[in-house]
């Protein structure tokens, strides 16, 4: 950059030395007009005695620009010198003008006059940044500072023109203001049309670096020659409406944009959808050509230089009537900004010159005065530096705002918005640097509604479809899996199509689109899905719609929509029922450690009835074999509720009822595990993962032309074992057959063969990530967006259902992975019901103990003098083993009551029973227990009737009959007694 820039000054002063060399034949003709001489002294009295400061003024007066600039530095002498603080003043400036064309030779002749001939210290012009560069040049080489109010900088740096000062805002600063409002409204391409001279040797690249800042694409630039015919205009808007942008940033000259907006206006660009935005510059085509440009450019946005309305501005107002006759083709109503940079830049001279220190003979007269123009013989002024210094520290409110110079250009502030609505121009918001885009100077408030083309007050979105196109769209051939994209007929139809299609209807816009397939003719692709998205980088075609999947490497050459159906990548793998039925299917709803602990309790409850009823329970009594047998007949009985011993005592009773309920849950879970292992399929997969088909060495089966074989490469599948099949019945018949262990796809592929084959088959294994299926656009297309959003709506519509329904069916298939474990019942399972039991019976085998313990506490004390263990066995077991019998009857009550009682062991139940007796034993007296007067005799009656029994009517006799065998009982205990 720095070596062109170089390259570029040094072509300069060699431009100039010919212009040296020219001058010498165009200087003597009087190529510069009249010397017209406005003195800053000659209405003051006593102006003689003051030092004249020469300046000179290059203007080209058959302009607007030149008739308005000159007015407003007439206007800025008489104002300055008539004022009362400049009275005093010791300097006096005298603006010598040059009215030359816009041709940069006039102005380097007359720039070259003015330094050598009438020996200014300064020079205001010129009018254009091409006489500007030729002029900064003279300014370096006799270090006359050369002030533009119009030019823009010749040069990147200012350092390589550092007599080159402007008195007016940099145009680079207004970049960051168009910057802000393009994205105010999210628009995310912009297309500069500006015309080709040097005037935007710096806006250019500086607007590209403040759009490319704020993340907005300059897709392409469009130039237009300053002579370009209407033929040229036109072909440049054919260009324009070939694109999707339809937003532009416009520079050019009046007479350029004007001419430009007129073939927009008629090509149909000045309507709804578009956005125009001139930059500060064009906005002043308004006031200069009037009706016309408001004709053209209705909703145009511009950028304005912000100028506060004071007192001195209105007068200024007010005395420019006068001055509206010498605008030619104008009706100017006020001047310009532009005229307002040329007054203050006469009072800031006039104020750099009354602080400047002069030099005595500073410039001298040249030897001969005869109209030479050799440039190398021009000489330098060390009084025009030291005004060069003193005006770059000027400060002071103009008429335009602040003058402060920085970076040899006038500081920028604020710029206002404006918006043409019919012949109006409607300030709609300011940009400043600390508010960025807003109503307000002083807060941050959103701006007014803007009137966009065509009368609309929405805000376009930045890009249009390109008129009179249609959108090309290629669509892969699929000769397997044809419910997603299928010809029928000449017409393309499928899952892809439909869902394209209801996006595309739902767009606030219409698109027309042309369908090519790519294949072969015979169904077959052309080629892999790879090669068909890079058809779309190369613009062959304008979109890629089917089932693309979205990946990293082909978002690098297109612009993916969202996705539209499930992602991801599994495995395909056949099921087998893993469960054989043998002659031990019954032992396999219970785990092992659950048969054992169920068995377990099964002995220690049965024992602890045992062990309670033992003592008064004559069918818990007996040989030691008889009582081990009736501890397991009792506690497995209650598995199906058979048991028959009766229960006489409370916590016996207590125990077994709650051992039943566990036994019934028990049982009920058995009877349903069991149900499910003899009735159910426990269909698994024969594979669960790809590591173990590497490590056996299966093939493994792919869907053709897709990103498969490249995905399976890198989890390490050698390419020998990698097979590609084309449709779902292909698939079927591969892995039925064991030719592939399994098959990697998509899972809409597999969902859709699943829906045919869900019984054989199943998903297992991780899901690999990917995003799924997406249309292709080209890079940076606006088209991309919308059509993600309208995806957005239609899968969270009942539509989107709709669609899926019929490309899977109404079926549904459900996993069979390998995380369906056996049915098989575990301990863990019934801990909380063992635990209760468990404790339960604990605690009534304590009472228990307890409560025999503190009934037998007589006998444990007469037994207490023997200290040995084995005494103390024989007691405790005596106690134990003997049946518990009741207490002898009181003397003094009578024994006909006696044997209507028992009286039992605390926490027994009363049992009332009879002894039966054979036939051939003496009736007529009960034998007594030895040392047992009085006993009370126990007669069990093995079958007692139930009660209902005894009150049927169907059974004659039976309740006489039980009386009679209670009476028969009383009065043998009565005659015992005797």
């Amino acid at each position: 950059m720095k070596a062109a820039a170089v390259l570029a000054v040094a072509g300069a002063r060699a431009f100039v030395m010919l212009v040296g060399l020219l001058l010498c034949c165009a200087c003597p003709f009087g190529a510069w007009g009249v010397d017209v001489v406005v003195d800053g002294g000659a209405a003051v009295a006593g102006g003689a005695g003051r030092r004249r400061v020469e300046v000179g003024v290059i203007l080209n007066r058959r302009t607007w620009l030149g008739n308005v600039s000159w007015a407003c530095m007439e206007l800025a002498m008489e104002d300055f010198y008539t004022d009362v603080e400049h009275a005093n003043f010791s300097t006096r400036l005298r603006l010598h003008l040059r009215d030359t064309g816009p041709d940069a030779v006039d102005a380097a002749s007359a720039g070259v006059d003015l330094l050598k001939n009438v020996r200014v210290q300064a020079i205001i012009g010129p009018q254009t940044s091409t006489q500007a560069k030729f002029l900064a040049e003279l300014g370096n080489k006799s270090l006359v500072p050369v002030i533009s109010f119009s030019a823009n900088s010749p040069s990147q740096s200012c350092s390589q023109t550092p007599y080159f000062v402007r008195t007016a805002w940099n145009d680079s600063s207004q970049v960051e203001a168009i910057a802000s409002l393009v994205q105010r409204f999210n628009w995310r391409d912009v297309v500069p049309i500006v015309e080709t001279d040097d005037s935007n040797t710096r806006f250019i690249p500086d607007l590209v670096n403040a759009l490319r800042k704020a993340e907005i694409r300059v897709p392409h630039r469009c130039r237009i020659h300053p002579s370009a015919r209407a033929h040229d205009i036109k072909r440049a808007i054919s260009s324009l409406k070939e694109n999707w942008t339809s937003v532009f940033v416009v520079r050019m000259s009046y007479r350029l944009a004007l001419e430009f907006f007129q073939h927009a206006k008629h090509e149909g660009m000045m309507g709804q959808g578009f956005v125009w935005i001139v930059v500060y510059g064009l906005t002043d085509i308004f006031d200069i050509v009037g009706s016309p440009a408001f004709h053209v450019m209705q909703g145009v946005i511009g950028m304005k230089p912000y100028v506060q309305d004071t007192k001195k501005l209105q007068n200024l107002r007010q005395r420019w009537r006068k001055y509206q006759s010498e605008s030619p083709g104008t009706s100017l109503s006020e001047p310009t900004i532009s005229g307002l940079y040329a007054y203050d830049t006469v009072w800031a001279l006039a104020l750099a010159a009354e602080k400047t220190e002069y030099i005595n003979s500073d410039f001298p007269r040249s030897e001969e005065n005869n109209w030479s123009s050799d440039f190398d013989r021009i000489n330098t002024s060390q009084t025009a530096e030291n005004l060069r210094n003193t005006l770059l520290k000027i400060d002071f409110s103009g008429m335009s705002g602040k003058f402060h110079i920085q970076d040899m250009h006038l500081l920028s502030m604020t710029y206002e918005i404006i918006n043409i609505v019919g012949r109006e121009k409607r300030v709609v918001g300011f940009w400043t640097p600390e508010f960025n885009i807003s109503k307000s100077l002083n807060t941050s408030v959103d701006i007014d509604a803007i009137i966009w083309p065509g009368g609309d007050t929405t805000a376009p979105s930045g890009w249009l479809f390109p008129m009179n196109k249609s959108l090309q769209i290629v669509v892969p051939a699929k000769p397997g899996f044809a419910e997603f994209i299928k010809y029928e007929n000449g017409t393309l139809k499928g899952f892809c199509i439909e869902v394209f299609e209801e996006v595309i209807n739902s767009l606030p816009y219409k698109i027309h689109y042309d369908y090519h397939q790519f294949g072969n003719g015979k169904g077959e692709s052309n080629g892999t899905y790879d090669e068909l998205v890079y058809k779309v980088y190369l613009k062959e075609f304008d979109a890629v719609v089917g089932d693309i999947t979205i990946l990293a490497n082909r978002s690098s050459y297109v612009d993916f929509t969202l996705p539209y159906t499930e992602s991801g990548v599994r495995m395909l793998v056949p099921v087998q029922d893993r469960r054989q039925k043998t002659a031990w299917t019954f032992l396999q709803p219970l785990t092992t450690d659950l048969w054992l602990g169920t068995g377990a309790f099964f002995v220690f409850t049965g024992f602890v009835v045992w062990f309670i009823e033992h003592r008064t329970n004559g069918e818990f009594r007996g040989p030691p074999v008889n009582q081990i047998g009736t501890i397991f007949y009792f506690s497995f009985s209650t598995l199906v509720f058979a048991h028959r011993e009766s229960i006489v005592n409370n916590l016996s009773r207590i125990v077994i009822v709650i051992w039943i309920f566990v036994v019934l849950i028990l049982q009920q879970s058995y009877t349903a595990s069991l149900s499910s292992i003899l009735t159910v399929e426990q269909l698994q997969p024969t594979v669960t993962s790809l590591d173990e088909v590497i490590r056996k060495g299966g093939n493994v089966g792919y869907l053709n032309d897709s990103f498969m074989p490249g995905f399976l490469k890198r989890l390490k599948i050698d390419e020998s074992k990698l097979i590609p099949f084309d449709s779902p019945d292909e698939y079927n018949e591969a892995l039925s057959t064991g030719r592939v262990a399994v098959i990697v796809d998509e899972i809409p592929y597999l969902k859709l063969f699943l829906s045919k084959y869900c019984h054989n088959y199943t998903m297992v294994g991780p899901t690999y990530k990917f995003d799924g299926f997406g249309f292709a656009f080209p890079r940076g297309s606006p088209l991309t967006s919308d059509i993600s959003r309208g995806i957005l709506n239609l899968t969270s519509s009942n539509r989107m259902a709709e669609l899926e329904k019929q490309l899977y069916g109404d079926t549904t298939c459900p996993d069979k992975d390998d995380s369906q474990n056996s049915s098989s019942v575990t301990l863990h399972s019934f801990l909380g019901l063992f635990f209760i039991t468990g404790a339960s019976s604990m605690l009534a085998l304590i009472l228990h103990i307890v409560i025999t313990l503190y009934n037998h506490r007589h006998e444990l004390r007469s037994g207490s003098s023997q200290s040995s263990w084995c005494g103390w066995f024989a007691i405790l077991s005596k106690i134990f083993h003997e049946s518990d019998k009741p207490n002898a009857p009181q003397k003094d009550e009578p024994t006909m009551a006696n044997a209507n009682m028992t009286v039992d062991s605390p926490g027994s139940t009363p049992n009332h029973t009879t002894e039966n007796f054979d036939s051939g034993s003496d009736t007529g007296s009960i034998p007594g227990g030895e040392g047992t007067p009085g006993r009370e005799v126990f007669v069990q009656d093995p079958d007692p009737l139930s009660f209902a029994y005894m009150l049927s009517g169907g059974n004659n006799g039976v309740v006489s009959q039980a009386l009679a065998n209670v009476s028969t009982i009383n009065l043998r205990s009565m005659q015992a007694a005797q």
